[in-house]
């Protein structure tokens, strides 16, 4: 018993070895290649140009997670983790294994002990400004992070779309929207509905494409903005989907502000987030928030600090929406 108790720990301890393996492979772009067929890793390193011994080493070990599977004439092929891994996946999470692994966001985590210490976040700690403005400084870290989001909103756009009923508005303003993709799958799901998609200039660029190969781009106008300023009139409905957590408090309550000053009498801000549920439960929540915590600065809430943040903002918690992921739909209209 003690000694699988340790061998489980020692797991848990060594878990950065397994995030920058699963990194190495991503970048490394050997999901891609493994989803074409089986290949020994000799094969393999002589596709990517790496060293055969040091990539047949780490496969092995990788083999053993479920990430791959290794068979006795040593040819490796994805397990049933690995089968997320390869870029044109529909719920691929090699966007985010790219993001998680890079050197930026890796060394901001190794300073986690500076925001324990604190309550500060390890990355401004590390690098000197928050995330948000040395994602402004380097645009390539940028085009990561919108590219490890746009994932990981692939894969929460059917629960969502699913479990919430979006029908009844006539207008859905998406505010922080990314390049679109859950606008356009409500609009999709709404056919009678039109949408407005805001965000940073930047980050709405690549919308139309999105927009438009959804068959939605008639019904839906792009802004670009700053949330903090304004969010543009005129929906019934103001949809904040992961942007509450990346602040704390008082950022929190000003975006919110913004959207119930927009919205007509009758309007919702609807906002999609983990909650922090009891405890010993609910691993996602309370591990996303640590990420906060240590990154961008912001917090995940129990549903009590919802309600507590939204009547600061003039706003009142009508219901709560579970979905078939781990985030829920809070729906809030005026106080």
């Amino acid at each position: 018993m003690m000694a699988d108790a340790t061998d489980e720990l020692r797991t848990l301890v060594n878990g950065y070895q397994l995030t920058q393996a699963i990194h190495v492979m991503v970048e490394l772009g050997i999901p891609d290649l493994l989803a074409e067929a089986p290949r020994s890793a000799t094969e393999l390193a002589q596709t990517v140009n790496v060293n055969k011994d040091a990539l047949y080493r780490v496969m092995r070990a990788l083999a053993t997670t479920d990430v791959l599977e290794e068979s006795s004439d040593h040819r490796f092929a994805l397990g049933r983790l690995g089968q997320l891994l390869p870029a044109d996946r529909e719920r691929s999470l090699a966007p985010w294994a790219a993001f998680a692994g890079s050197p930026a966001h890796w060394q901001a985590w190794s300073n986690l002990s500076h925001s324990v210490s604190t309550g500060e976040t390890a990355f401004k700690f590390t690098y000197g400004v928050d995330v948000w403005e040395y994602r402004r400084q380097r645009p390539d870290q940028s085009r990561a992070f919108d590219a490890s989001m746009a994932a990981q909103t692939g894969a929460a756009i059917g629960p969502i779309v699913d479990a919430y009923d979006f029908r009844r508005y006539g207008v859905v303003a998406d505010i922080g929207g990314g390049n679109g993709a859950l606008l356009a799958a409500i609009l999709r799901a709404t056919p009678q509905a039109h949408g407005i998609l805001f965000d940073q200039e930047h980050v709405v660029a690549g919308a139309p494409l999105v927009l438009e190969a959804a068959g939605v781009a008639d019904r839906c106008a792009i802004v670009s903005g700053n949330f903090f300023e304004s969010v543009p009139g005129g929906a019934d409905a103001y949809l904040l989907k992961w942007i509450v957590h990346d602040w704390q408090d008082r950022e929190a309550v000003a975006i919110l502000d913004n959207c119930r000053t927009a919205m007509a009498d009758d309007g919702r801000v609807l906002i999609v987030e983990r909650e922090i549920g009891a405890p010993n439960e609910g691993a996602a929540a309370k591990w996303a928030d640590i990420q906060m915590l240590a990154m961008a600065g912001g917090r995940e809430r129990t549903r009590q600090e919802f309600e507590q943040l939204l009547a600061r903002a003039g706003l009142r918690l009508v219901s709560v929406t579970p979905t078939s992921s781990s985030f829920v739909v809070i729906e809030a209209a005026r106080a």
